[in-house]
């Protein structure tokens, strides 16, 4: 079984920086600087089906102003 083919047991935490761009973050890691936690977690397909739902403009903000 190679790594790919093994279920990815990580829990982790949807982060969003200045610029309301989003990520996915491991909730063991120490958040990085510049992004805060935007209080969704779950597995990575969960996190990043919750990205595509509030992640409608992917334009940075500064740009969008």
């Amino acid at each position: 079984m190679s790594e790919n083919d093994r279920e990815d047991a990580t829990v982790y935490n949807v982060v969003v920086n200045h610029e309301e761009q989003y990520s996915i973050w491991p909730t063991y890691r120490e958040m990085p600087l510049g992004w805060k936690d935007t209080g969704k977690s779950g597995s990575k397909e969960e996190c990043l089906d919750y990205i595509k739902e509030v992640w409608l403009d992917m334009r940075p903000l500064s740009l969008r102003k």
